[in-house]
């Protein structure tokens, strides 16, 4: 993460605003200097990087990297605004505007406070550039741009990705024969299937919950993810909800919601599918069930999860175990991804030969296989490849449920401008759809995306950006949605790696999260209202509303955001019934206006 902040600031040191205003403001050697050893620091970063997971010197030093990195992009942000908005106010050229501003009074009193601030960065940074040769850090370069690369970005962006399925032609026929075949004593079987993360449990699910004779076979069909938390009440609505498409009345108790849901499933031969269950708690599980049993005989749940203890909680019947792909259906998958848009040329046997190896060395898990073969598909030689296996796919250990590392090789060899977009989703809860039009604005208003194509749009690059990240598979279940456009979803892995590169600048709390109170150097938060940590929010870029249950905003509330959170870039206060915005809203200078807009209309 601290590679793409080094990235975003490098670019803005460079550009003919900073510069001019460095000029004016006397303060132009500072830039040049803060320039020069942001440079330094990112020859060394990626060993940095490397080394920080079993280095705990090293892995302080990047925690006050990131710090200092936000604070001297924020700083630059500021200088940006302000030169930006009195243009804007006054409807003039922007040199000529600046230079009327420097003719007044604020002159002075301006110039001083940022070459003031700028001096103090550079000497934070300069300290931290120090630390350096002590921690004995050196030079590695970074995957580089190609051509290759910025061809395959310029394709066509208009897509939805379909995920295919290879390999699980037997899985499917074994799960089918439990469904439509199997003769139970029960009214409604449990079929369990279990298997560790990434093994694509929930992928084969839905290869057999889509196939035409399933749907005719059942007179209901319903979906619902549960994950790690587990609450009846939650799991109960989004039942009804996957019946009748729209959700219960938020008012309703318990009672009356497990009234409609028994009259839903009323002797009817349904199919339930419980995605990710990770409860062992066997009386949660009960209570569930007991809400379930009305079906008429030949309901079906499948259960869908990690665990054997949670297997043997929810049903007496041996689970479905699956399995890792064999070698062949491995190769399969892996040279369709890796090798799709590839000139047949360029798949000379020794390109394959290295391509087998790396396959063999995914040990049959889908989710890795994919996003191995997702990021070598933006590697253009045979001899990175070889360098991939040998010197970063060789040094992770070989442990089937311990596949993190191994994804987080995916994203090392993102493009700068696409990290930072990619741990931003950690935001979302787990299991969300995404709807990408709004993901692609919210990277816009965070400066995540670089227009240097003025042929393009802002959102025409970032959704390339969105391309790019799904050609990696780093994002999953894309699929057209008939109001909203394109969503998608991200793994529970992927969610963890995005959770893990962005470390204390982003984080979501919620009743759920186990956390409570804010980093102070947090930049981007997702929270409900209720559990806002008053005078923490100074350095934060970002502020969601998780919960869209709450539905007053207190004054207090509005009061914290519009005093404290002055960094502010993206507000999302959607869904709170607020009729109107206090006045004060203008002090926050860095939100967008265009969003600012679209996100008021209805206010």
């Amino acid at each position: 993460m601290a590679e793409s902040i080094i990235y975003d600031i490098i670019t803005k040191l460079s550009s003919p605003l900073v510069q001019q205003l460095g000029l004016w403001w006397n303060f132009k050697d500072d830039l040049v200097d803060l320039e020069s050893i942001v440079s330094a620091i990112r020859a060394v970063l990626l060993n940095a990087e490397e080394r920080s997971e079993s280095n705990n010197a090293v892995k302080h030093f990047l925690e006050k990297l990131k710090v200092a990195l936000y604070d001297a992009d924020d700083l630059l942000d500021d200088i940006h605004t302000e030169a930006l908005r009195k243009d804007r106010m006054s409807g003039s050229k922007l040199t000529k505007e600046v230079r009327l501003f420097f003719s007044s009074s604020n002159k002075v009193a301006y110039g001083l406070k940022m070459g003031s601030k700028i001096k103090a960065i550079k000497a934070s940074l300069s300290s931290i550039q120090s630390e350096t040769k002590l921690l004995k850090l050196v030079q590695r370069e970074y995957p580089r741009e190609t051509p290759f690369m910025a061809k395959r970005r310029q394709e066509a962006h208009s897509f939805v990705a379909k995920d295919k399925i290879i390999g699980r032609d037997d899985d499917k026929a074994a799960l089918l024969k439990l469904l439509l075949e199997f003769d139970s004593e029960e009214n409604v079987y449990i079929i369990p299937i279990v298997g560790f993360g990434g093994l694509g449990k929930t992928a084969l699910a839905q290869l057999v919950y889509n196939d035409e004779v399933v749907k005719d076979h059942f007179d209901l069909m319903m979906w619902v993810c549960v994950s790690d938390v587990f609450d009846v009440k939650t799991i109960v609505e989004n039942i009804i909800k996957s019946v009748t498409n729209h959700s219960p009345d938020q008012n309703l108790e318990m009672d009356q919601l497990q009234k409609q849901l028994r009259d839903e499933l009323n002797k009817k031969k349904y199919l339930l599918v419980l995605d990710d269950i990770w409860n062992e708690d066997r009386e949660r599980w009960d209570s569930l069930k007991d809400l379930l049993m009305g079906g008429a005989k030949g309901s079906r749940i499948i259960v869908t999860t990690r665990y054997h203890t949670v297997a043997k909680i929810t049903s007496l019947c041996q689970p479905y175990v699956l399995k890792g792909l064999s070698d062949d259906d491995a190769w399969s998958l892996f040279k369709e991804i890796a090798f799709e848009r590839r000139p047949a040329d360029s798949t000379n046997s020794a390109f394959v030969e290295t391509g087998k190896q790396i396959s063999e060395m995914c040990r049959g898990v889908p989710l890795v296989i994919r996003t191995i073969a997702g990021t070598l598909s933006y590697i253009e030689t045979e001899h990175e490849w070889l360098s991939f296996k040998d010197n970063e796919l060789a040094r992770i250990p070989q442990k089937d449920d311990k596949i993190l590392p191994t994804l987080k090789l995916s994203y090392d060899h993102l493009p700068s401008h696409m990290k930072h977009c990619f741990a931003y989703c950690r935001l979302y809860p787990k299991d969300h759809k995404i709807d990408v039009k709004t993901l692609v604005q919210l990277w816009i208003a965070q400066g995540f995306v670089n227009q240097s194509n003025s042929s393009q749009s802002l959102e025409e690059i970032g959704f390339g950006y969105f391309k790019g990240l799904v050609e990696r598979n780093l994002f999953q279940e894309i699929e057209e949605d008939e109001f909203r456009g394109i969503v998608c979803k991200m793994h529970d892995f992927m969610h963890d790696l995005a959770e893990s590169v962005a470390g204390r600048e982003s984080s979501l709390l919620n009743s759920n999260s186990g956390a409570s109170e804010l980093d102070e150097n947090c930049r981007h938060l997702s929270v409900d209202f209720s559990l806002i940590p008053l005078q923490k929010g100074k350095k934060l870029r970002t502020l969601f509303v998780a919960n869209k249950k709450v539905h007053n905003m207190s004054y207090a509330n509005w009061d914290w955001i519009v005093s404290d959170c002055r960094c502010l870039r993206v507000l999302e206060l959607c869904d709170l019934n607020i009729f109107g915005v206090s006045s004060s809203i203008k002090k926050l200078k860095h939100l967008s206006l265009k969003n600012c807009q679209r996100r008021l209309k209805n206010w």
